[in-house]
């Protein structure tokens, strides 16, 4: 309740969850950049990823994000999350915690998926291209759209449900709210689970079982969901 006002007191808007890994909005954001790493692993293309995520909505593409956070930080996310998602066999990408090994930290140090420092007078940041060392190599394949989208999106969309079914949230609105406000969902879509409203159930659990099929276990609908 002190926190709760505290927050109020600074203007904020302010949701409150229940104790467990990641809370809720670190949960949710876990599986988003998790696939975009294995997007990556299967050949994709930096920009490519990060476009089609601010196509989708988002104020900043997944990759450019963890360069910001820090892939520090990032491998230590990975390493406090695995256990909960590795326990529906979703098996954490160790991508991060080899580039950590490997000195990347992102801006921070100048050293991430993107070249900082000596990019003055340019437009755009460029894409640290050494970096695919640790994805397959240099050659990179054209991923369509709508699918970069779909994965990306619709696993963080599921893990929000999960978080519902589990009782870290409270309501689908505090979900919403949470995703907007906190993570930079899309605002126009409302939040997650106004998104699955705008889909509904049949069309949203037809592609979360076509990416089930696809890619495995970590895309299984929330139970909540086909209830």
């Amino acid at each position: 309740a002190t926190a709760l006002d505290v927050g109020i007191r600074q203007g904020k808007t302010v949701i409150i969850v229940r104790d467990g890994p990641g809370f809720y909005t670190t949960r949710i954001l876990a599986p988003l950049l998790n696939e975009a790493l294995e997007v990556l692993g299967e050949g994709g293309d930096i920009e490519e990823i990060d476009k089609a995520m601010c196509q989708f909505g988002y104020p900043v593409g997944p990759i450019a994000l963890i360069d910001e956070v820090g892939i520090d930080v990032g491998a230590h996310v990975s390493n406090v999350m695995g256990p909960l998602f590795s326990i529906r066999g979703a098996v954490p990408n160790k991508a991060m915690e080899k580039l950590f090994a490997a000195g990347y930290k992102g801006r921070k140090n100048n050293r991430g998926f993107y070249r900082y420092g000596d990019t003055a007078g340019k437009k755009k940041k460029e894409v640290n291209k050494e970096i695919y060392i640790f994805f397959g190599g240099p050659n990179r394949k054209k991923f369509d759209t709508l699918e970069v989208q779909n994965r990306l999106s619709l696993v963080m969309v599921n893990e929000a449900a999960l978080c519902l079914q589990e009782g870290i949230l409270q309501s689908p609105r505090d979900g919403d709210i949470g995703a907007v406000f906190g993570l930079g969902f899309p605002p126009f879509l409302g939040g997650p689970f106004r998104y699955i409203d705008s889909l509904g159930f049949p069309k949203f659990l037809s592609l979360m079982e076509k990416l089930t099929e696809r890619h495995g276990p970590r895309f299984t609908p929330a139970q909540i969901l086909r209830d």
